[in-house]
């Protein structure tokens, strides 16, 4: 049975004047939510959907992944511990890289690709809006050519779910889309309900979201003059890169970043306490963390597969690299966020010794998937010292038993009570 489209309703705001391009369906208001991304599925007709669909309540991601690849994550394999089933894991770029794109531009030319040759009636992504660069519209795509006005980050939350209704009223059957995990958890834990012939799934990695607004405030923070700059990344040698609508570029170390004049819940507790840094649940995992400089593939199953083929000759490809060694980096990060998720002052270099520091991290620091490792075991740290801090309740519904295994080598064993199996079973 699929999620209805309700007749005749009227949605808040309203829809972008549109003629040629991306298609910005006007969308209802959230439905009010604790914990929540505003992945869109509260903004549909059926906004109890949540409940079901909702990674911060109580995931399954095992059953998920073995509906959506044949299999869970096997601990056994390398890699699928820290970052879920694949079939292949890749470094690769396109060649040449697509003017105006975060990397060389693969997701989007994915979702080009697709609309070329029919695989799909529509693509569900996002673009900038029109009056700020950063700020992600949830859009319907129908034409390849228009791919190319998604390129690039935005930061903030975007309800790209609630596209799922006017897609299929617009008669869409197959559908593509481009998202980021709390997305597309919530998408195929209600595929099934949906009506749609076929959805292909190209995921971005995530690892921390905030408001476009706290965005512009930490842009100010880097620059005097944040409104000319038209591109930010955070990159795998521990840089951020800043590039200016002058021409101009600047790279700031990450240990020069004013972090600690950012408010506490600049990252809300949900990317405080997500789990799904890689996007497993995606067909094929587009992103950068493990790709040495390059950009990172993880193709997860027979449809991602057929995504990277039909990529041919534009993309190169090679084999991932690792370097470094992640476990001092991991612990000192712990440590940290033992001491902000108390609320005391993170412990911070001194001044005088960051540019010794900075000159070290990208030569003997965990570099490659070494440095995604690092990154993930980070990630499942920080979800459970935040919850025990901020929801202690929730730890035993919240957190996978794959999470606790990735923290069990730094200490952070569960306590009576936190893990799923110690639950009375339901009912009794």
């Amino acid at each position: 049975m699929g999620l209805s489209v309700a007749e005749g309703a009227a949605p808040s705001g309203h829809a972008r004047p549109q003629t040629a391009g991306p298609l910005a369906p006007a969308l209802r208001d959230p439905a009010p939510r604790g914990l929540c991304k505003d992945c869109g599925v509260s903004r549909m007709a059926d906004a109890k959907a949540c409940g079901i669909a909702c990674q911060f309540i109580a995931p399954d991601y095992e059953a998920l992944e073995a509906r959506v690849h044949g299999r869970a994550r096997d601990p056994s394999r390398p890699d699928e511990l820290h970052f879920g089933p694949f079939r292949r894991m890749l470094r690769a770029r396109l060649s040449p890289p697509a003017p105006g794109a975060q990397w060389t531009g693969i997701a989007t030319r994915l979702g080009a690709l697709l609309l070329e040759r029919g695989a799909v009636d529509a693509v569900l992504t996002v673009m900038p809006d029109p009056e700020d660069r950063w700020r992600a519209v949830p859009v319907i795509v129908t034409r390849p050519e228009d791919m190319a006005a998604c390129r690039g980050m935005r930061m903030g939350y975007a309800p790209l779910l609630a596209l799922l209704e006017p897609a299929a009223a617009a008669g869409h059957r197959r559908i593509a889309l481009i998202g980021i995990p709390c997305q597309v958890y919530a998408l195929r834990a209600i595929e099934r309900r949906l009506s749609f012939e076929s959805i292909t799934v190209i995921g971005t990695p995530c690892s921390d979201n905030t408001t476009t607004e706290n965005f512009h405030r930490f842009l100010a923070l880097l620059s005097d003059a944040p409104e000319t700059v038209t591109y930010l990344e955070f990159r795998a040698d521990y840089r951020v890169e800043l590039r200016f609508a002058d021409g101009r570029v600047q790279e700031i170390p990450f240990l020069d970043l004013p972090i600690s004049k950012l408010p506490p819940d600049f990252f809300p507790l949900t990317c405080r306490t997500c789990v799904d840094y890689t996007n497993v649940l995606a067909d094929i995992t587009v992103g950068y963390m493990g790709g040495s400089g390059e950009q990172w593939l993880l193709v997860r199953n027979a449809r991602g597969e057929a995504l990277l083929d039909a990529l041919g000759e534009e993309v190169v490809l090679s084999e991932p690299a690792s370097a470094g060694r992640r476990a001092a980096a991991v612990q000192g990060f712990i440590a940290n966020t033992e001491r902000a998720a108390g609320g005391l002052p993170l412990r911070r270099i001194p001044r005088w010794l960051r540019p010794l520091v900075s000159f070290l991290q990208p030569r003997l620091g965990p570099r490659g998937l070494e440095f995604a490792r690092a990154r993930v075991e980070m990630k499942a740290a920080e979800t459970v010292l935040h919850l025990r801090s901020s929801l202690p309740a929730r730890l035993k519904t919240m957190v996978p038993e794959h999470v606790w295994r990735l923290v069990a080598p730094y200490g952070l064993a569960p306590r009576p009570g936190e893990r799923r199996r110690d639950r009375s079973p339901r009912g009794a």
